[in-house]
């Protein structure tokens, strides 16, 4: 396998893949070495490694080296697969990347030059379709606009410049005087900790927000459009995002507000008919009760809190302007009558 460097992720030349640990974000950039697929199956629960793409990216890579070291027979190999898949019941990206590798495994009757091969293409498609969406995404965006988005979907939620944050950036890059509003996105703070810390590497003006204030923003008509990524798309369009964005779409429906949600192909579930058959993962309560960080654990709730934590909420197709899907801008009539599904 080749040498492979992203913002989240990295493979040397000895063959050790690396995640960057974003629970340690922003104030400690620490990276741990992966051992082995059941390492990176507590990496991915913990969230020191998030984002759809790159989970799917990661999981695949450290399944191809277990794979090169190790030697496993099919049956092996299957197993720690299947472990990775199950880690996280949402984004669909882990189970399409573990799909393929799954593919290439039993066809070329464990062929590890040829899993190791299959891992680097993930890689390197996860790339292209981040430049493709930037690219697409970033004519919806006029100069002057104030933007809005929520959660993280930059360099730490793929292998590439982003999702919804690849578009900003690639605005701002054309010259595009924009100003992003970023929610804090709790109750895991992935904006305020992951989304500030990846605008000021590139210099893109931002301005942190609680997740509850954007109603006012928009009631002043501060924002002009909210883009955000997705971690399952159904063919219909209804898509699960990031809890939160439930409420985002309801807000700018009401206020006339553009609405956009930038995920690559690999996000959509050919077999979802529609958001009631996405599944919906439930988290610790822990996460709600306090916050834990680079700054150790706080705890502001009593521990015996009764708590409900999805992790994701779906959004209805009814209430998105649309979908950029790497290069392919989708509008909602289109989702609605099926056009999304002309992308495969």
């Amino acid at each position: 396998m080749m040498e492979l460097n992203a913002l989240s992720l990295k493979v040397d030349s000895q063959k050790r893949l690396s995640i960057l640990d974003q629970q340690m974000l922003p104030d400690q950039e620490s990276w741990i070495v992966v051992e082995n697929p059941d390492h990176m199956v507590q990496i991915i629960r913990d969230l020191k490694v998030r984002g759809a793409p790159l989970i799917g990216v990661a999981a695949s890579l450290s399944l191809a080296l277990w794979a090169a070291k190790t030697q496993p027979t099919l049956g092996q190999y299957l197993k720690e697969s299947q472990k990775l898949r199950d880690s996280r019941p949402t984004a669909v990206n882990l189970m399409n990347a573990l799909d393929r590798m799954n593919q290439v495994a039993e066809a070329s009757q464990m062929n590890f030059n040829k899993i190791e091969q299959m891992g680097e293409e993930l890689f390197r498609e996860d790339v292209q379709l981040c430049l493709d969406m930037a690219r697409a995404g970033a004519e919806l965006i006029e100069d002057g606009d104030n933007i809005l988005t929520h959660c993280n979907t930059g360099g730490l939620a793929t292998v590439g410049v982003g999702t919804a944050l690849g578009v900003i950036t690639e605005a701002h890059r054309q010259g595009k005087r924009i100003h992003v509003f970023v929610d804090e996105t709790r109750p895991l703070l992935q904006g305020g900790r992951l989304t500030t810390w990846e605008l000021e590497k590139v210099g893109v003006p931002y301005t942190l927000i609680c997740d509850n204030m954007s109603g006012s923003l928009m009631s002043q008509a501060k924002i002009d459009k909210v883009f955000l990524g997705a971690d399952r798309i159904a063919t219909n369009g209804d898509f699960a995002n990031k809890i939160g964005t439930y409420n985002l779409a309801v807000l700018c429906y009401y206020h006339k507000i553009p609405f956009y949600a930038v995920a690559p192909k690999t996000t959509v579930d050919l077999k979802c008919p529609n958001g009631t058959q996405i599944p919906v993962e439930q988290r610790k309560a822990a996460e709600v009760q306090g916050v834990a960080g680079s700054f150790g654990e706080i705890r502001w709730a009593p521990a015996s809190a009764p708590v409900y934590n999805p992790a994701f909420d779906v959004t209805p197709i009814e209430l998105l302007t649309g979908l950029v899907i790497d290069g392919h801008f989708i509008s909602r009539e289109k989702a609605q009558k099926g056009e999304l599904l002309e992308l495969f």
